[in-house]
């Protein structure tokens, strides 16, 4: 069993916890629940940076990044350096995150968030809902294509973008329907954790202009944007390159004006 088969059977487990401790009539009566649409996929488009910027205290492959910091200190830093939107792992056994969390940071801040997390139930997006994100993450790799289809346009029906992650070609060519907002390409070879920029290079000709293009990890230099964006992406993830620092929103501040410059 690798990592990924691990966290979704620990994922199922955790979800029906949940679903038995806090009805979905809850969830609906949310303050946050009826919040109107707050693309990220248009923040994108409209961007030159294209940057969402990621909270993430550790990951099964680095175990620890950042402990010590604030949740409510790191959206507002990143906000205040102009990033498109943040991402908020909720996770809590692998990457150390929680659903409070994602509150946090939509108390302190008005630009997109999405939550980062291994989506498997309908569940899980009314909690996305009820707790301020605006944008959810689907992975291709554990999803079939009927769930694909049917969580998308659940989401979509929630006033929720999408971003759909693929790691290879088959995975995008199962993917593709007008349900989802933005594609994103995982440069980390989930099984291995190798990272190569290469696998969005590859994928992007085979992703329709439709769709918003984002490259996912192993982002850390102004020239790989630079670079990727001549395959046309307009969205960047960056979490490590960010989280590993004291102070993620300043040094965002700093990358944003470096490739401002450039």
């Amino acid at each position: 069993m690798n990592i990924l088969d691990k966290i979704v059977a620990d994922k199922r487990k955790e979800v029906a916890l949940r679903k038995s401790l806090i009805p979905i009539s809850q969830l609906e009566q949310s303050v946050l629940f009826n919040r109107p649409e707050n693309s990220l996929a248009n923040a994108l488009k409209n961007s030159t940076s294209g940057i969402i910027a990621e909270h993430k205290r550790r990951s099964p492959s680095k175990s620890e990044i950042n402990q010590s910091l604030n949740v409510q200190d790191v959206a507002l830093g990143y906000e205040n350096a102009g990033v498109c939107g943040m991402s908020v792992l909720t996770d809590a056994k692998y990457f150390g995150g929680s659903l409070d969390d994602l509150l946090l940071a939509r108390a302190t801040t008005q630009f997109p968030l999405l939550r980062k997390e291994f989506i498997i139930d309908d569940y899980q997006l009314l909690e996305a809902k009820a707790y301020g994100a605006d944008v959810i993450l689907l992975i291709a790799a554990i999803l079939t294509r009927e769930e694909i289809k049917q969580l998308s346009e659940f989401a979509k029906s929630l006033n929720l973008n999408v971003l759909l992650e693929v790691h290879n070609e088959e995975e995008l060519h199962k993917a593709i329907m007008p349900s989802l907002d933005m594609l994103g390409v995982n440069n980390r070879n989930l099984k291995t954790f190798e990272v190569s920029l290469d696998t969005s290079k590859t994928l992007s000709k085979l992703i329709p202009d439709d769709f918003v293009k984002v490259s996912e990890s192993g982002i850390s230099s102004i020239d790989a944007i630079k670079d990727l964006k001549n395959y046309g992406y307009q969205g960047f993830l960056i979490g490590e390159n960010f989280m590993k620092t004291n102070n993620p929103g300043d040094n965002a501040k700093l990358f944003i004006d470096q490739l401002a410059a450039k």
